[in-house]
């Protein structure tokens, strides 16, 4: 079947944005605005073909505010531009994609599971700016995104999860005609980032579909994009959609976060896993020099003046052998936390054949946990061991990964990892085990497999939903098979434990956080005496409102807490401050 094609503004001669050395003249100039930048929050839009000398558009870069990323679009002759201040400026390593309007074809069949619309209050630009952390981008004020959202000359849209309501997608358009009178009667596209754990398949090609036909109902004659050069995915999205490279450029400054766009990369840095590599990338902006000394292992020397400190992911050397053998046997953790009054389990030990204690304790609770005394990533850990057959079971499979064996009594609550850095609480999360949500089609295993790779593109392979006997046990708890096909937004836990390598999900709750918990947390990093924690508390069920707490039960300390899960909160800053505090951001 033919598809249609939905008329746009056709151009009949070359345009100048597409030949970056014309100038336009002074005919095309007429009605166009002289000289326009556009504050998108997150940095400023400087359109270098308003701009009738390049001096003005140096000094309208030389005004970029700290913490914002500024991008010339359009200048003319930009080799000339950036020779100008070449200490200030560099030319970015990106492509400009086109879309042609009067080309586009729309998709005959829907994208399901995601809906798109136009952003409806305040809330949701603070939704948008957690998906740009997410991704690693610059964050914009909500009130300034607002404020632009209610004019015509920009656009802001946002993709739905259909299953579950939540926004899982965004891009930003602008109006080139509304903003300065564009005689091109063009339009771009900014800013677009969808959820990698949580977004449908075909997220982000809804997204941009819905905004190109946005400006094809304005009549406008081009879509234009810039696209990082190694950004592969959204390259391939993009052609497919029909976008053409162009050989318009940007410019921008040379300012701390676009360091590693115009500054060698560290040898082996790529390699880092996404814990480590986001240290690095920090220690980067700020001008802290990063040698990888191991990047299977996570391990760099950063520098900076005539010091260094070696880390791995968060451990440094800030950290003692003592403080970190505290952290790793989580019986004399227990004994730090109970002399310093922070609430433990009830536990005891089991090994060597001797389950007394444990039968006595299971007898008294009813139900146990069984783990290792020294591990971590949640490996030998079993949760709801009920009976005396299951426990025999539970320690001799924990007795695989430490001889010595720990069993507490199961404290109902929500996992809540709180991080304390240089003793003070940098942010709280509540863990949840893996789940999948029904889409009315799908067996639960293809739902288990398709959850578990958006797990491991969201973390970089770090986390994943293993489909074997466990997974299996929980989805029948839940009164599925795994080949049955539950219906449509039904949620279904199909992990016991909360841990990101078996692709547990983190919810940020450090607003939540009641001060008892908080202040119990400082004491417990104190007790141990180390500078960069992660720990473990059960807490009440955590409602829609009220904070968390004050009831808490302490479960362990990680000394290498993972600081790319806490988004938005800033861990990673914090880590750096702690590190080398003279590149404090005040």
């Amino acid at each position: 079947m033919t598809v249609p094609r939905i008329a746009g503004h056709r151009r009949h001669a070359p345009v100048p944005t597409s030949r970056p050395w014309q100038q336009l003249s002074e005919h095309q100039r007429q009605g166009m605005d002289a000289d326009v930048v556009l504050d998108l929050a997150w940095g400023r839009l400087v359109f270098g073909q308003t701009f009738a000398a390049l001096d003005g558009i140096v000094t309208a870069l030389r005004s970029e505010e700290s913490g914002q990323r500024d991008i010339c679009i359009y200048p003319r002759d930009p080799h000339v531009l950036v020779g100008m201040a070449p200490d200030e400026l560099f030319i970015d390593p990106s492509y400009t994609y086109r879309l042609d309007l009067h080309r586009y074809r729309p998709r005959t069949d829907l994208i399901r599971g995601v809906f798109v619309r136009t952003v409806t209050s305040l809330a949701e630009m603070e939704q948008i700016n957690g998906i740009y952390l997410r991704n690693g981008m610059v964050t914009g004020d909500p009130a300034t995104m607002w404020a632009n959202h209610r004019t015509r000359c920009f656009t802001y849209l946002v993709a739905e999860d259909r299953r579950t309501g939540a926004v899982v997608g965004t891009v930003t358009g602008v109006d080139h005609v509304l903003a300065f009178g564009d005689p091109e009667g063009g339009a771009s596209l900014w800013c677009l980032a969808v959820h990698a754990q949580d977004a449908p398949p075909g997220t982000g090609e809804a997204l941009v579909r819905v905004l190109a036909e946005r400006y094809v109902g304005r009549g406008r004659a081009y879509l234009d994009l810039s696209v990082m050069h190694d950004n592969t995915g959204a390259i391939a999205l993009y052609r497919k959609l029909g976008f053409h490279r162009t050989p318009a450029v940007c410019v921008k400054r040379k300012n701390p976060i676009n360091t590693p766009l115009f500054a060698a990369r560290p040898p082996g840095l790529e390699d880092l896993n996404p814990y480590a590599r986001i240290i690095a990338e920090e220690a980067l902006r700020r001008g802290v020099r990063v040698e990888v000394t191991d990047p299977g292992w996570g391990e760099m020397r950063l520098a900076l003046g005539g010091r260094t400190v070696l880390t791995r992911e968060s451990l440094s050397e800030f950290t003692s052998a003592v403080a970190m053998s505290r952290c790793d046997d989580k019986r004399v953790t227990r004994r730090i936390m109970e002399r310093a009054g922070v609430r433990v389990p009830r536990g005891a030990a089991a090994g060597d054949g001797d389950l007394v204690a444990a039968r006595a304790l299971l007898a008294e609770c009813g139900e146990v946990v069984v783990k290792p005394a020294r591990g971590e990533q949640g490996k030998g850990i079993t949760v709801g061991v009920a009976s005396a057959e299951a426990l025999e079971r539970a320690v001799a499979l924990a007795t695989q990964f430490c001889p010595d064996v720990l069993v507490e009594e199961l404290v109902a609550g929500e996992d809540l990892r709180v991080v304390v850095i240089d003793h003070e609480v940098v942010a709280a999360a509540v863990r949840r085990p893996a789940e999948v949500v029904g889409d009315g089609r799908s067996p639960v295993t293809e739902l288990v497999e398709v959850t578990s790779r958006r797990r491991e593109r969201a973390t970089g392979g770090e986390s994943r939903i293993p489909l074997d006997a466990a997974t299996t046990e929980v989805v029948a708890e839940a009164g599925y098979a795994m080949d049955d096909v539950p219906p449509a937004g039904e949620r279904i836990r199909v992990r016991r434990t909360a841990n990101l390598h078996t692709g547990g999900t983190i919810e940020d709750v450090t607003d939540r956080l009641h001060p008892q918990v908080a202040q119990a947390a400082v004491r417990a990093s104190r007790a141990i005496g180390i500078p960069v924690t992660g720990l473990d508390f059960l807490v009440p069920d955590v409602g829609a409102s009220g904070p968390i707490g004050p009831e808490h039960v302490f479960i362990e300390a990680n000394e290498r807490p993972g600081l790319a899960n806490h988004e938005p909160q800033p861990t990673v800053e914090r880590f750096v401050d702690l590190l080398f505090p003279e590149t404090r951001r005040r």
